[in-house]
């Protein structure tokens, strides 16, 4: 069932369309929020009040789709939490290894845990898009409807990603 259709149901009062697209965005919205602070708890929190943003009616179909509205919302939350605390950088892991991403299951432990580190001392702006597009694999174009800028700033902030993970690793492997 397309993410239209459930939308209309659960605006319609059934409460399985609701549990269907929590199904469906639950963990990559997790995901997202997990590697942008560093805390299950927190990520967890902001997973909750993304999806009561919507079944409280704050998605609108024509200005986005379903997916873009639901990463945004989890988002802005982050920026939002971020700015309260006064701190941008994900806080130490506490995320169980069982549940690492496709990208962290090709790396060894030990360059896991490197490259984890180095993603999230990167910028805000930097890290957000690094995560969606490699780690959540959405395209450019949801990428900037996500975060709210041109397709052409999201490529400019995921090259300056990759190439500040460079540096990061190379450096870390030289004081190695």
């Amino acid at each position: 069932m397309t993410d239209e259709t459930l939308i209309e149901r659960m605006k319609a009062g059934d409460d399985g369309a609701f549990r269907s697209i929590y199904g469906r965005y639950r963990d990559p919205l997790f995901r997202f929020g997990y590697r942008l602070t560093g805390a299950t708890e927190t990520a967890e929190d902001m997973v909750h009040d993304a999806f009561l943003g919507l079944f409280r009616g704050g998605f609108q179909a024509g200005r986005a789709s379903l997916k873009t509205y639901l990463y945004a919302a989890l988002r802005n939350q982050a920026r939002k939490r971020f700015r309260d605390s006064g701190r941008e950088e994900a806080a130490d892991s506490d995320y169980p290894e069982e549940r690492a991403g496709p990208l962290d299951v090709l790396l060894t432990a030990e360059t896991g845990e490197r490259v984890r580190r180095a993603v999230a001392e990167l910028p805000l702006a930097q890290r957000e898009a690094l995560i969606l597009f490699e780690y959540e694999e959405l395209s450019l174009e949801e990428i900037a409807q996500v975060v709210e800028v041109e397709v052409t700033a999201v490529k400019a902030r995921l090259w300056r990603a990759r190439e500040g993970l460079r540096r990061s690793l190379v450096a870390r492997e030289v004081a190695r």
